[in-house]
């Protein structure tokens, strides 16, 4: 049976509601507790629209208030879209129009709620409701499945974010996998460690109470020493990005045996290196490993592999990458040849009830699906004309190979990388970047860093530029995980036989550069 996600909480609320919901550094919150705060929240939000919001942004940091009013957006049957305090004024208020919100219910106000930008009322989260708002809420609707749980924006390669709907039918059938799969329930301790502008926060918070499991919130200065905040929190369950690891093995803090309560440590976003892996396994000897992989667009993750406990039995791809494995019960997938034909290595489509509906921007999904009937054909891209259809299968511009019988993960297909788990279109980067003036062209590109880390360079052509005043002006306009971290100047950008900016050419220079300034200088005579 499907569920909206207010329906899994409020089950254990049922059920458990004693038992601890949420920890936010001293702050618990019983599951009764959470409810209670959702509740009035809920009213403060029909209070302020009076009547109840279709689409509501949430602009709030990492504190229980931010958790509850995520609850009172579902608890109205109305959809949340995350924004990012610390992203800038502008792209919030492009968000806030492009989905449509009703409302933005606000725990924090650094990018400017209020101003003449923001083109919806802003609600305060606060704990105690104004007489005003003590209103009868309306009953929840228990049926809806098919109503949006969630909106998220994902960089675009245009410069403009795309907004992707996420069904309560999508997220459901993922819950009910994940719970069962990594023995979540009453007693289980688990992780919050990302944004919530990053879908896998859904399984944080919602695999979690789902189950009567405990969310487990870390502050920022957490993060900083993770081995430690696991240790000292007794968490049973982790989920990050795997960059997260090169930290720890970087700040020397992955010793044997280090989290011994650990009984799943789950990776996803990004690539988990095998070197990565071991590190983290020996400083969880009692935990199980597994590998998430999945675009927002097929709801949190659509593939897992699970690594067997003795490091000897590792598969061991030549990319030196963890295997995404099998994608998950209730979904089809294909690999797909550049001639759109059945093959052992090439895009991976999927379909299936994860698969979201459909960009809010019908635009977008042009080009982004495919119409497959069989091996008598070939397939073919999706041009707008008819539906979308559920038979439709989405693109997700990742390259796979199959090997032993699972998916390993070769790269992309396109100029969208991954950052610490954020997904990231060069292009928009790009496009910010030639809008800054006196910038003739641009390119951004991804450079190998040691210890298994990718790092964001840029490098510009044009007229009296100077670094630090496109960086200021990139920062005013993309979040901060897309600004680069370094904005060369140059004459002129190789270009390759067809005339195209040479990519490989600009990360080949880049790295030659650093490894010239690592490299000692020999005295002469």
């Amino acid at each position: 049976m499907e569920h909206t996600l207010y329906e899994w909480f409020a089950a254990s609320v049922a059920e458990f509601g004693d038992r601890p919901a949420l920890e936010v550094g001293e702050e618990r919150l019983t599951y009764r507790e959470l409810h209670g705060l959702a509740e009035r929240i809920a009213a403060d939000l029909v209070a302020a629209r009076r009547g109840v919001p279709a689409r509501v942004g949430l602009l709030a940091g990492r504190d229980a208030l931010t958790y509850a009013g995520y609850l009172a957006v579902q608890r109205l049957g109305a959809a949340v879209v995350p924004l990012s305090p610390s992203a800038p004024a502008a792209r919030n208020a492009m968000i806030v129009r492009a989905a449509g919100l009703d409302l933005v219910l606000a725990g924090t106000t650094p990018s400017g709620p209020g101003t003449p930008s923001w083109p919806v009322p802003v609600v305060p989260l606060r704990r105690t409701a104004p007489p005003t708002a003590r209103l009868r809420l309306p009953r929840r609707r228990v049926d809806d499945t098919d109503a949006l749980a969630y909106v998220l924006f994902t960089s675009g390669s245009t410069g403009t974010p795309k907004g992707v709907p996420i069904r309560h039918g999508n997220v459901s059938p993922y819950l009910a996998h994940v719970i069962a799969r990594y023995g979540l329930g009453p007693g289980c301790r688990v992780s919050q460690t990302f944004d919530l502008t990053f879908d896998l926060s859904v399984f944080d918070m919602f695999a979690t109470w789902g189950s009567g499991a405990t969310l487990v919130v870390p502050t920022r200065r957490d993060l900083m020493v993770p081995v430690r905040w696991v240790a000292d929190r007794k968490l049973t369950h982790w989920f990050s990005v795997p960059s997260l690891v090169s930290f720890a093995r970087r700040m020397r803090t992955l010793r044997p045996g280090r989290m011994p309560g650990l009984r799943w440590s789950l990776f996803c976003g990004e690539p988990l290196t095998l070197q990565q892996a071991g590190a983290w396994a020996t400083a969880a000897p009692h935990s199980t490993l597994a590998n998430l992989y999945g675009p927002t667009e097929l709801t949190i993750s659509c593939a897992e592999y699970t690594l067997p406990a003795d490091p000897a039995r590792w598969p061991r791809p030549a990319n030196g990458t963890v295997p995404i494995g099998s994608v998950h019960p209730g979904l089809e997938h294909l690999v797909l040849d550049a001639g759109g034909r059945p093959a052992g290595e090439g895009e991976l489509v999927v379909r299936g009830a994860q698969r979201f509906p459909g960009y809010l921007d019908a635009d977008s999904d042009k080009g982004r699906f495919l119409s497959y009937d069989g091996p008598a054909t070939n397939a073919a891209p999706y041009t707008g004309d008819g539906p979308l259809t559920d038979d439709h299968w989405y693109r997700t511009g990742d390259r796979v190979r199959r090997e032993g019988g699972r998916l390993v993960h070769l790269g992309r297909l396109d100029q969208q990388i991954k950052l610490h788990g954020y997904r990231i279109e060069l292009g928009e980067i790009e496009a910010a970047l030639r809008d800054q003036p006196g910038v003739r062209d641009a390119v951004a590109v991804a450079v190998a860093r040691p210890g298994d880390e990718i790092a964001l360079e840029a490098v510009c052509t044009g007229t009296d530029l100077v670094a630090e005043a496109i960086r200021s002006g990139l920062e005013a306009r993309l979040p901060a995980y897309m600004v680069p971290r370094v904005t060369s100047v140059v004459d002129e950008l190789p270009l390759n036989a067809n005339g195209k900016i040479d990519r490989q050419a600009v990360i080949t220079a880049l790295e030659g550069r650093r490894s010239a300034a690592r490299r000692p200088v020999t005295p002469h005579g």
